[in-house]
């Protein structure tokens, strides 16, 4: 009989090793798209009910930054 010990710690050791990569790179992935959305997202104004409009049963915003759209006033 052989002392030899089995080849299976090299893989294992390979395989946690890999796992950890994989986890780091997926880690840093992810913010990065959230840096990327970030930075060339421009929100400006949310479609909302405007407050005192009558609706019932819809959230509106408690104190809007966006103008109320402007009627034209063509005659």
């Amino acid at each position: 009989m052989s002392d030899t010990p089995a080849p299976t710690a090299p893989r294992r050791k390979a395989a946690i090793w890999l796992a950890i990569g994989l986890g780091l790179a997926l880690l840093v992935t992810a913010n990065g798209h959230l840096v990327y959305v970030a930075v060339t997202s421009q929100p400006g104004c949310v479609d909302h009910v405007r407050q005192g409009s009558g609706t019932q049963d819809r959230f509106s915003a408690a104190r809007s930054s966006c103008s109320p759209p402007q009627q034209s006033l063509q005659k």
